[in-house]
């Protein structure tokens, strides 16, 4: 399941204190300034990653009429909305806001991943219901299970870091956006069971019933996004 932000414990760097007899700058400003340029390397990766997922994805989606792989796709590209968020959200502190002007922006970063989060969930189960009542049958796709295995490595990783991070920063826009890269991880295996099963027995419902699947969980993981909870860590 996913992490929750309750259980996120704060990093500690040895390296933040301050200077003796006050001479210079604070050591924590400049372990702040890598922290959060850590984290934008890693919404860059995300974002460059999951245009180049969603495309494929998608591509292959509609070649073989499979919800499940096209819901993933789309994903994608709300993965590369919610990755634009936190680059403008961890770019705004990089700017010397003021550490309530911070916490403002966070919360309302946290709020728009959240929506986009609703707006997949309720797109994929529609199609898939629609699919399930016309009897529409998906074709295996073979590079879209290429695609999701690969993914599955991918995502496990970004999530993990981004966790990182997020305990770092105290940021619980970028936990949200954590949350979203461990559902996108957790798609992939939904996913693949769909689509793998669909192209090895033949069972083309498997695909529509593994959407259903999906869109619950991004559901789920949309109305942790926008509540948000405290890591106890600021």
């Amino acid at each position: 399941m996913s992490p929750r932000l309750a259980m996120m414990e704060p990093m500690e760097d040895p390296g933040c204190s301050s200077p003796p007899d006050g001479a210079g700058p604070c050591r924590c400003e400049a372990v702040r300034a890598r922290q959060l340029q850590r984290a934008l390397t890693l919404e860059y990766v995300t974002v460059g990653w999951n245009v180049v997922e969603g495309v494929i994805a998608v591509a292959a989606a509609l070649s073989a009429d499979s919800i499940a792989l096209l819901g993933f796709g789309i994903d994608s590209f709300v993965e590369c909305a919610s990755g634009g968020i936190l680059i403008w959200r961890l770019k705004a502190e990089r700017s010397d806001h003021s550490p309530g002007q911070v916490d403002q922006l966070d919360r309302r970063a946290r709020r728009l991943v959240g929506l986009s989060l609703f707006l997949l969930a309720g797109y994929v189960g529609v199609e898939a219901i629609s699919t399930l009542i016309t009897l529409e049958r998906p074709r295996p796709s073979w590079v879209g299970i290429a695609l999701l295995v690969v993914s599955m490595g991918v995502m496990r990783w970004l999530a993990r870091a981004k966790q990182r991070a997020a305990s770092e920063l105290s940021s619980e826009a970028l936990a949200a956006d954590s949350f979203q890269t461990t559902a996108c991880f957790w798609l992939s295996v939904i996913g693949l069971s769909g689509i793998a099963v669909n192209a090895a027995l033949g069972w083309w419902w498997a695909d529509p019933v593994a959407a259903l699947v999906m869109s619950w969980f991004i559901v789920r993981e949309g109305r942790e996004a926008w509540r948000g909870q405290t890591c106890g860590c600021h």
